[in-house]
Order: structure tokens, then C-alpha cells, then sequence
């Protein structure tokens, strides 16, 4: 049953306190599997279902966020946004930072995609997960490598009783409230004394999506209005577990995922048909069977083990017009990627004292990357080129109480790669690259003081590198770029300084914080054997700044409202071009809303997402601009007509904004859905 305290706190999304996460106490009682969770800097707030960085199963369903991108919206210093360009893939950004600089775990084993990093966030499904955790700036060294600027962990669901059935249902409809997709999910587990087993299945298909009223095509332009042009999408998830637990300390679990999508890319609404880029992908699937244990060893020590192996498949189809019928241009191709990953990491955690704590881990991961296309007028198919890096990872921690209110927990670690084969093909020639390897340092640590039960202030610094992908390093660019195997790694230096503080029924936090960036990789050009041509250089450097700011009120028994902003400020430069500016995140983002329950059982939530205008850069990347800012109103209703079943009804965007993230790619108008569940 929804409750509105309970809500008040889910929607809290507070910023970010740094403590350990607490793994001790009930740690499954909420359904949330604690051994898919990693290190997230928390709050310990009471009586809230989620951590100052955490976003929780009750927030995303009650918003009807479906996909992480749009659920991830909903937290302080995390904003979504669109790619544009052929591609238009779905995106996050942690405090500035992008995809390539904060990893994606599901259940800690990270999602990676060793060719070029580009995650479409909008494939990734939430009905499944009970918690998004973010960490924001500093991300725990013991979790492995790669989050210079912070991570995002997808915690999957966890049985809490001997018999769970849940059943959910979405009917999506556009501005005139015509049909335009569904969502389902279902979920059957069951939980005993020694074992659990739990398998779920969500799907999404969005046949369109509607363009604002508002919309206004120019003469020649690739999109005429209403349906939005090739918007077709379609993605499912399933999830299964099952886990043996021996005792109250040691729990083993063995988990498969397997997610599959297969998506259309619209068109920009102003560049003429010639440039355009006809893709499709067909299939764009992920799949992962994991081992996560937790030991302990006696009194003083617990032993947590992680084994994986990921898979990635991908199709990227290439079409002479907007028709996709036919490939008989040279801009027309077939490139498959296949990927597969294996790896696994131990931890172990040891009491030395009872005020001090010190962990140590090591991690292993060994990525496979094949890819081959078939290019156009003839049709020809080239040879499998294949790609293969092993990383390491080994890190230490210790957390020290100085005093019964204040912690200072230090960290660091030492990650290397050894790449073991690099290959391409260009002008009929399969070409071997030379192999170069790579190693970074890390070091951070965070000071956390607790003066009384309702006040917690905190201090943190961390110095953080990521690795170059495969991409950064070799890519021709369809031609027009030099490898460059000896790329080095980018790296920020990450501060933060924040409070929070309960003021009656009031709850308040706050954090500033300060990033440099140095070795930023951008691409400079240069003349090379007589052609202009372009190479991955770290000739970038860089300040991100800002703050956030979480309130939630209970204000009566029957009403509660919250609301948090956020303040960023990025300066970027690429020395290569004058013009350039970091495209991506709005300078001002808040999200509000209010939760008011007139009659037992029924919630009504009005919601506003709010965003200042970000800078975005035309197709041919010589126009940098700043796009709109929007206020986007949306409602929730909700009703419990008995115990176990509750319908609802919503809309997004209610008075129908016309907005961009991104130069040439409009946003979507007013939407509205209706939603029935059932649990047991």
C-alpha cells in the first residue's frame, strides 16, 4: 500500500552524504538483492526507502519512468538527454559527466561495450529494478575501474516471501489520446529459511511518439509533423535468480539477464534529405549469467565474490533513403559488432579493530570485440576483425572512526590493461595495429561527521582516471581519422563539501562540488599524407562546478511535497577548436512535485520536470547554440480499489511544450497513459 510519508521519502533523492553502505541490517527486507549493490555514498536518514543517492522502485513506477534515462531524471545532478545526429541514442550525465566517464553496472557487474562505450540509456528497462544507484563524483575504488566521474548500479529485484506474484500493466496514448505502445511486466518468486528463486519479464514497444502542436516544419523538412517519423521502437528484459542462503551472514546467487531491443532512429527536422543517415538497428541485445557470493570468515571477515560473463550483439543497418528499402548507394552498409566479456572480482573486508575496517579487491575482466560489414554498391562482406584487452584492477580501502561521530575512510587503487590484439580492415587489407598498454593510479578519500541524529556533514576528494575505448583509439571515422594506439587516459580530480539536516518535518541537504578535468580526449586535425584527416589526442582539460539542493516537507497527514535543483557549470576547452563548448546539460535543472490523498487509497501528484537551456551543435559541427529551456507539467493518479490492486492515469508534458536537447531533434508533445496493477 502507498503511503504518503513512505512517498514523500522516495521522492526525496537526496545528495549525496558519503558513509558506507550499510549491508548488515535486513539488508533484502525492502526486495532490493544487496549483493548487486556496490559502494554508494549515502545518507543515513531515517525512515526514508531511499539513500541520498538512490532512486527506488516506488519513485520510477509512480512517475511511470520506463526507461533509465527518464527515471534517472528525477534525481539532483543527474540529467538525461539525446544524442542526436544518426544515432539518437538516449544519454545521462553525472555532474556534467557523460557515458564514456561514468560506467553502468547491472547488479555490479558492468555493462560495457568495448568498441566504443555508446550505451543507448533508453534500452535499459526499470520495471525489474528496486533501486538506481548513483554515486556522484566519488564512486568507491573497490568497484572496480573506470568512474572518473562517478557510476550508475541497477539493482535487480530480491523475493522478501515465500510466494510473490505481481502483474502490471501501461497503456500508452499521444496528444489525442490515439494508441502509441504498452508496457508490461510480471514477476513470480518465492523465498525460503535456505534458498529463493525469482524470475521477471518486462516488455516496452512504443509504435510513436507525437511531436508537440507546436511543431511548425520548415519547406524541405524531413519530418511533416503529428507521429513522429521512425520513432518505432521495441525492448524486453527478463531476469531470473536463484540463491542459497546458509546462514544469517553467507549468501550465494547464481543470475541471468538477457535484454533485447530493436529500434528506428528519427530524422533531423532540418538538414535536407542528402545528408541524412538512414539507421536502423535491428537487434541491439545484452545478456549476462552471474555468480555473487558473500562469506564470512569467522568474526572478523567477509569474503565477496563476483563471476560474469556478458555478451553483446548489435546490427546497425544502413539505408540509401528514408524509405529503408533499399542498399545500393555507397552510404549503405551492414555492421555487426559482437561482443563478449568475462571477468569476475573478490573483496575481502577485514575488522582489524572496532574502529577500523579495512578492505581490499581485485578485479579481471577480458573483452572480446568482433565486428565486419557489408558495404555497398557491391555488396561485398569483409573479414571478421577482432579486438581483445584484458583489465585489471586492484584496489584497498579503510575506514577509520576517530571519534563516535566522525569517519574518515580512504582509498586507492592501481588499474592497468593489456591490449592483446587490435585489428581493422581498410582497402581490402585486414590490418593489425600495434599494441600499447595502459595503467593509472587513483586515490580519494572522505571525511563524514555526525554531530546528532538529524545533522550530517561531509567533506570528499578523489582523483580518478578512465580508459580510451577502442573506438578513441582506432576508428578510422569512415575514412577520415588516424589510429592512435597510444591514447592515454583522461582523469578528474573530483571535490565535494555538503549537509543535511532535519528541520522538524522538513528534510534538507545540500552539496557543492568541483571537478577538474585534465587529458580530456578531443580530436585534432591535421594533415596526413596529403589528406586532412583527424586523431584522438588528450589535449582537453577542463572545470566542472555546481551545487544541489533536496528538500521534502510532510506537511499534513494527507498532503507532502519535495523538490530538488540543481546548479552546473561546465567550462571545456578543446584547444583544437575555439567554438567548442560541452553540449549535453542544462546550467539549471529542478524537478517538484506534491503528493495529496483526499480519499483512503487515492494519490494525486502533480510534477513538474524543469530544465534552463544547454548547449547543443549543428550537424556539421560549426554552429555551437544554446537550445530553449522548458517547464513540463505532468500529473499522476492513483487508486487502490483493494488491497493488492491499484489503477492509474497520467499524463507527461500536459500542456504539450515544444522543446530540444538537441540541435534538430524535437522532444515529445503531451502524452497521457492509463496503468492497472496486481500483486500477491
Amino acid at each position: 500500500m502507498r503511503l504518503s510519508t513512505a512517498l514523500a521519502a522516495s521522492f526525496c533523492c537526496v545528495l549525496a552524504t558519503p558513509a558506507m553502505a550499510d549491508d548488515t541490517a535486513a539488508p533484502d527486507s525492502d526486495g532490493t538483492f544487496s549483493l548487486g549493490r556496490i559502494i554508494v555514498t549515502a545518507s543515513p536518514v531515517k525512515d526514508l526507502t531511499i539513500t541520498s543517492s538512490t532512486l527506488d522502485a516506488e519513485a520510477i513506477d509512480t512517475f511511470e519512468r520506463t526507461s533509465l534515462d527518464d527515471a534517472v531524471n528525477l534525481m539532483p545532478g543527474v540529467s538525461a538527454s539525446n544524442s542526436g545526429g544518426s544515432r539518437n541514442e538516449r544519454l545521462i550525465y553525472v555532474r556534467g559527466f557523460d557515458r564514456f566517464q561514468v560506467p553502468l553496472s547491472i547488479d555490479g557487474i558492468r555493462v560495457y561495450l568495448p568498441a566504443d562505450g555508446r550505451l543507448d540509456y533508453g534500452r535499459f528497462l526499470t520495471a525489474d529494478i528496486a533501486q538506481v544507484q548513483v554515486a556522484k563524483s566519488y564512486a568507491s575504488v573497490l568497484d572496480g575501474p573506470g568512474a572518473m566521474g562517478g557510476a550508475v548500479n541497477l539493482v535487480t529485484r530480491k523475493p522478501t516471501q515465500p510466494l510473490e506474484a505481481e502483474a502490471r500493466g501501461t497503456l500508452n496514448l499521444g496528444r489525442d489520446a490515439e494508441y502509441t505502445g504498452y508496457n508490461v511486466f510480471a514477476l513470480l518468486g518465492t523465498k525460503h529459511d535456505k534458498w529463493y528463486a525469482q524470475a521477471s519479464y518486462t516488455r516496452n514497444f512504443r509504435d510513436h511518439w507525437d511531436l508537440p502542436g507546436g511543431y511548425e516544419p520548415v519547406a524541405g523538412s524531413a519530418e511533416d509533423g503529428g507521429h513522429r517519423d521512425f520513432s518505432r521502437s521495441t525492448d524486453w528484459r527478463l531476469n531470473a535468480k536463484v540463491g542459497f542462503t546458509p546462514n544469517a551472514t553467507d549468501e550465494y546467487s547464481l543470475s541471468y539477464t538477457r535484454q533485447e531491443g530493436s529500434k528506428n532512429a528519427p530524422l533531423h527536422v532540418t538538414d535536407s534529405a542528402s545528408t541524412q543517415r538512414n539507421w536502423t538497428w535491428p537487434y541491439w541485445n545484452i545478456d549476462s549469467i552471474y555468480f555473487l557470493s558473500t562469506t564470512a570468515l569467522g568474526d572478523h571477515a567477509t569474503l565477496k565474490t563476483r563471476l560474469y560473463r556478458n555478451g553483446f550483439d548489435n546490427l546497425l543497418r544502413a539505408f540509401d533513403d528514408a524509405s529503408q528499402t533499399t542498399q545500393t548507394k555507397g552510404r549503405a552498409f551492414n555492421s555487426w559488432y559482437a561482443d563478449t566479456a568475462w571477468g569476475g572480482s573478490a573483496e575481502l573486508d577485514l575488522a582489524v579493530s572496532d574502529i577500523d575496517q579495512f578492505s581490499v579487491a581485485a578485479h579481471f575482466r577480458r573483452d572480446k570485440h568482433v565486428e565486419w560489414q557489408q558495404s555497398f554498391p557491391a555488396g561485398t562482406t569483409e573479414p571478421k576483425q577482432t579486438s581483445i584487452e584484458n583489465t585489471y584492477s586492484l584496489a584497498a580501502e579503510n575506514r577509520l572512526t576517530l571519534t563516535p561521530d566522525l569517519t574518515l575512510t580512504t582509498g586507492a587503487s592501481f588499474d592497468w590493461r593489456d591490449l592483446k590484439q587490435a585489428e581493422d580492415y581498410a582497402s581490402g587489407v585486414l590490418i593489425e595495429y600495434p599494441l600499447h598498454n595502459g595503467s593509472a593510479f587513483n586515490l580519494q578519500g572522505k571525511l563524514v561527521w555526525t554531530p546528532d541524529p538529524a545533522t550530517t556533514l561531509h567533506a570528499s576528494a578523489s582523483s580518478r582516471a578512465r580508459f580510451p575505448s577502442l573506438f578513441e583509439r582506432f576508428s578510422s571515422k569512415f575514412g577520415g581519422a588516424v589510429s592512435n594506439p597510444a591514447l592515454k587516459t583522461e582523469r578528474a580530480s573530483n571535490y565535494e563539501i555538503g549537509a543535511a539536516h532535519d528541520f522538524g518535518p522538513v528534510h534538507a541537504e545540500g552539496a557543492v562540488f568541483y571537478s577538474h578535468l585534465q587529458d580530456v580526449i578531443v580530436s585534432f586535425p591535421f594533415l596526413y599524407e596529403g589528406q586532412s584527416v583527424s586523431q584522438s589526442r588528450n589535449l582537453g582539460s577542463g572545470n566542472y562546478y555546481g551545487a544541489e539542493l533536496a528538500l521534502t516537507a510532510q506537511v499534513a497527514s494527507t498532503f507532502s511535497l519535495g523538490g530538488n535543483y540543481t546548479y552546473t557549470h561546465r567550462d571545456l576547452k578543446d584547444p583544437t577548436n575555439s567554438a567548442f563548448e560541452p553540449t549535453g546539460v542544462p546550467t539549471h535543472k529542478a524537478f517538484v512535485w506534491a503528493d495529496w490523498a483526499p480519499l483512503d487509497g487515492l494519490h494525486i501528484l502533480p510534477n513538474a520536470d524543469i530544465a534552463s537551456d544547454r548547449w547543443t551543435v549543428n550537424t556539421a559541427g560549426t554552429l555551437y547554440y544554446r537550445t530553449g529551456g522548458y517547464v513540463l507539467a505532468n500529473l499522476t493518479m492513483n487508486y487502490e480499489l483493494r488491497e493488492g490492486i491499484e489503477v492509474g492515469a497520467g499524463a507527461r508534458n500536459l500542456f504539450d511544450k515544444y522543446y530540444v536537447l538537441t540541435d534538430g531533434f524535437p522532444e515529445p508533445g503531451r502524452s497521457f497513459f492509463l496503468s492497472l496493477a496486481v500483486k500477491y
